[in-house]
């Protein structure tokens, strides 16, 4: 069953319907014990009345039974019932009986209730001895018209209800629709928005369907932001490549247009270097796009960082010129996290340090904090006024020593918030050089 409406239909129907039943069996069975305990009750006081009138000493058995209650037996309603009286002396001898009973005896107890079937036909009947008057009392009535009375009484309560079973059923099914309308009212809202239209929902809606509601305006926020970065990543892309791309198709044409070999040469040398810059620049723009796309919050693992970074300085490319040393002390540190952006954002740091460090310089990483880590380089530095600046896309400095694209701390930023740690930009104690200081939250 795909229908949200039709199921709950459903279930309110059969819950409603269960309850009913048990109802009408409750009515049924507390009918039917309150009748017989009634019914009971007459047969006692009419047994009881003969008893009292045989052993008055003015009355005379005839006359004790013409005294019991009797109901006639035209039709009333459907019922022709009355009590059956007899009198039996205690030897075994029908002294009296009530016109409508039967031949046969009513029953053969002494006292008290039982049920005998007689003629086929179930009885209940009451018995009384009176051993000074040497008689016993004997009055009945038929269980079968017992049983009518109740289920035409129970038939007379539940029937009404049953009538009103198909109303009732409407009523949910309208009930059921109007509380689902919130839901048509938030589909209309959706079929009618444009394709660019990503601004939460602002309907207001039942407890229910908030998650539903919450869940879609989440969802809409990570689209707008997907969207928004594939149009920067766009607008980067372009502006960026513009530039290589036209000095290699520069180079080209000196090429093709070359006197000597010599040209020719060095043109092509160009366009190699210019080649390897642009793939540069093309990685980590789609480097930046992939973090800022969002991290996989599931993605968390353990990471010892002075594994990490010594993973790092053996898979790289630095200048042979350039030494790097590690401090024992990082070996401790222990973080938690998404091991590919941990990488990503130390592996930039660490190219830039061997980077901009000068030749036969020192690349050092050392441990800062419990939990912070740094690397301290041999470059000229970042004057003050630009360490807020070379934080941003695509901007070079001013004592930048080589062609870089200006995207390494822009993709540090972004992976190290994607794993809840922070970039912290100075100078070494030394006073020569850049610091780029990384703080975890904790380590594990």
């Amino acid at each position: 069953m795909t229908s949200l409406r039709a199921r709950l239909f459903v279930i309110l129907v059969a819950t409603t319907g269960l309850i009913w039943l048990a109802a009408t069996a409750w009515i049924y069975l507390g009918t039917k014990a309150e009748l017989e305990r009634v019914l009971d009750t007459r047969l006692q006081e009419a047994a009881r009345m003969v008893s009292s009138l045989v052993r008055d000493a003015g009355g005379s058995a005839p006359s004790a039974i013409a005294a019991t209650p009797q109901v006639s037996t035209d039709d009333h309603g459907g019922y022709e019932r009355q009590l059956s009286c007899q009198i039996w002396s205690l030897g075994g001898r029908l002294v009296a009986a009530s016109t409508a009973a039967p031949a046969e005896r009513l029953a053969n107890h002494a006292a008290g209730f039982n049920d005998s079937m007689i003629n086929g036909e179930l009885w209940r009947v009451y018995a009384i001895e009176d051993a000074a008057k040497d008689v016993r009392v004997l009055v009945g009535d038929r269980l079968g018209l017992r049983d009518r009375l109740v289920n035409d009484l129970v038939m007379g309560l539940v029937a009404p209800t049953l009538l009103m079973l198909p109303i009732f059923a409407g009523l949910i099914w309208i009930s059921v629709g109007r509380g689902l309308s919130p839901l048509r009212g938030i589909a209309g809202d959706l079929q009618q928005r444009a394709a660019d239209d990503l601004a939460p929902l602002q309907a207001r809606v039942i407890d229910e369907i908030r998650p539903v509601t919450d869940a879609l305006n989440g969802l809409f926020t990570r689209l707008d932001a997907a969207r928004r970065h594939e149009r920067e990543f766009t607008a980067f892309a372009a502006h960026e490549l513009r530039t290589p791309l036209a000095g290699i198709r520069t180079q080209a044409q000196i090429a093709r247009a070359a006197d000597t070999t010599e040209m020719r040469t060095a043109a092509l040398d160009h366009i190699m270097q210019g080649v390897d810059r642009t793939a540069r620049l093309i990685s980590q723009l789609l480097a930046l796009a992939r973090l800022e796309s969002g991290a996989d919050p599931h993605r968390r693992e353990r990471v010892n960082l002075g594994q990490l970074l010594r993973e790092i300085d053996r898979e790289g490319q630095r200048p042979a010129s350039i030494s790097v040393e590690f401090d024992d002390a990082i070996d401790a540190i222990t973080v938690e996290g998404d091991r590919d952006n941990l990488k990503l954002a130390l592996r930039n740091l660490h190219e830039n340090a061997c980077g901009h460090s000068h030749p036969g310089g020192r690349v050092r990483w050392l441990r800062t904090a419990e939990a912070t880590l740094a690397v301290d380089d041999e470059g000229p530095g970042v004057p003050a006024d630009e360490l807020a600046l070379i934080r941003q896309r695509f901007y070079r400095g001013r004592a930048a020593r080589n062609a870089g694209s200006g995207l390494g701390l822009a993709i540090v930023e972004v992976a190290l918030h994607n794993v809840g740690a922070e970039l912290t930009l100075g100078t070494p104690p030394s006073g020569r050089g850049l610091r780029a200081a990384v703080s975890f939250v904790r380590s594990a």
